[in-house]
């Protein structure tokens, strides 16, 4: 039987190869799973060159799915497994979203919105807030970033 913190790499390995499928076309590599049930409902990766558009972002793309799947705004009861901790947009269409938890690789030490340089994710002036587990692959979701943007330099 597997223990959570199994789990969590499960469901971050498969964040973590749409990552690399975002660092293949060209994007910077976030991958992103929602998981409901033991079940992936929504997935998404960075799109944001592809589709020039600044929202397209993998946890946007991962929850608006999910929400398609449940047909249903709201994703109560459901994971988020995202490579980098999220952005202050991705936060926020996270409380929105009222969604349980959010588990991330890296930390985003300019733009992370889930206690790195914000905290959106448990704002207690907000009317949501979500359970974050950090660090799960960290190492590896940190490598896959660094190379992309060494092989943009």
């Amino acid at each position: 039987m597997f223990n959570g913190k199994n789990i969590h790499q499960n469901y971050m390995m498969q964040a973590f190869r749409l990552a690399e499928t975002a660092y293949e076309k060209g994007e910077i590599p976030v991958g992103a799973v929602v998981v409901h049930e033991n079940s992936i409902i929504g997935k998404g990766y960075n799109q944001v060159e592809m589709l020039q558009d600044s929202t397209a972002h993998a946890e946007m793309i991962a929850t608006s799915a999910a929400c398609s799947t449940l047909q249903n705004k709201y994703l109560h009861d459901c994971t988020l497994y995202v490579t980098l901790e999220p952005c202050p947009m991705c936060a926020g269409a996270l409380v929105w979203t009222k969604i349980k938890r959010i588990v991330f690789g890296a930390m985003d030490e300019k733009a992370g919105a889930c206690g790195t340089v914000f905290n959106i994710s448990s704002n207690n002036k907000l009317n949501h807030n979500i359970e974050v587990i950090q660090g799960v692959m960290e190492a590896d979701c940190q490598y896959l970033l660094q190379e992309f943007f060494k092989s943009k330099r």
